[in-house]
């Protein structure tokens, strides 16, 4: 059954049930309005609500195909929003979609792949009659901001685990695993952003234009839902930011990590050219070569060897390489 509440409400308060195949039973007031869920209809069921409500063909073939981008359409005294809902599952962003339906005196809602069902978002607007008898405007703000509130887990997620990276990527070197997940975050983040806009711009339109079933005074209230999507933006950017300095910072200290362990082994390589050298010379096989006869000339030699391979060091030392 993919029905999953259909009710009459009238001055806030539940007042019955209502059938899809049924006219609408409002009289026309704003406070008295019908509010139908769906989830996942068939066909059938859309068109069933497309001949009792009037609702525009194009719309319903949005509804049906739910692979569209957050919009607001206006046909004639109807809108027709869609929403697009969030996720994590298995460490991945996964998106639904729910498209609303919204006339003077019914509001429709058909979800698609969302995790979060509307009956926790009903039981709120219940609890809230006064807010509630204002009129589908009202419960469309409702709806769009829950939506955008499934977002903040989301992000709150990913920026502990980003946080808990760039502590790991200041302490050691970056696992290609780790890396792997940096660059497959930043996707996820690239691609959240790509729905954050159209959402953003969504509401901006039921904030600035004047549209059928939405009331001047509820304007206010889809700024708030505006305002809650732009710090989702600003949030997305950082971690982008925070993802790209990450990797940056652990590949600058990887290079600072490469560059002293050459520095060192320049210096040893250094070190090691004297007694090379010196040996070398000596085990020339030439008759005539200076001090080869002398007694002490061996330990001449080693002395010369230390204090030159003992200066080299100190130096080395001196300036950092060893």
């Amino acid at each position: 059954m993919t029905v999953v509440a259909a009710f009459l409400y009238r001055d806030g308060h539940r007042a019955g049930t209502v059938k899809l195949d049924q006219p609408s039973p409002c009289s026309g007031d704003r406070s008295e309005f019908v509010w139908i869920g769906l989830l996942e209809p068939t066909e059938a069921e859309l068109r069933t609500l497309q001949d009792t409500y009037g609702l525009h063909p194009l719309a319903v073939e949005d509804a049906l195909k739910a692979h569209q981008l957050p919009k607001v359409d206006v046909y004639g005294d109807q809108l027709f929003v869609v929403a697009r809902t969030a996720h994590l599952e298995n460490d991945q962003v996964e998106y639904g979609e729910t498209a609303i339906f919204v006339g003077r005196n019914h509001i429709i809602t058909v979800r698609h792949g969302s995790a979060r069902h509307h009956a926790t978002l009903r039981a709120q607007l219940e609890a809230a009659p006064k807010l509630l008898a204002q009129g589908v405007d009202y419960v469309l703000h409702g709806v769009l901001d829950f939506v955008v509130d499934g977002y903040i887990p989301i992000m709150e997620t990913i920026e502990e685990e980003v946080l808990e990276m760039e502590r790991c990527a200041l302490d050691s070197m970056l696992q290609t695993e780790a890396v792997t997940r940096i660059f497959h975050l930043r996707r996820q983040m690239i691609r959240f952003g790509r729905i954050l806009e159209p959402m953003a711009e969504l509401c901006s339109k039921l904030v600035r234009l004047d549209m059928p079933c939405i009331d001047h005074d509820a304007r206010p209230y889809f700024s708030d839902v505006l305002d809650h999507v732009r710090r989702v933006q600003t949030r997305v950017g950082g971690l982008r930011e925070i993802l790209t300095s990450v990797f940056e910072i652990s590949s600058l200290l990887e290079q600072q990590r490469q560059g002293a362990i050459t520095r060192q082994l320049a210096a040893w390589a250094a070190i090691l050219a004297v007694p090379t050298a010196i040996a070398g010379i000596y085990g020339m096989n030439f008759e005539n070569m200076p001090e080869l006869r002398s007694q002490y000339g061996y330990f001449v030699v080693l002395g010369v060897i230390a204090t030159l391979c003992g200066l080299l060091y100190w130096r080395f030392r001196k300036a950092r390489w060893l």
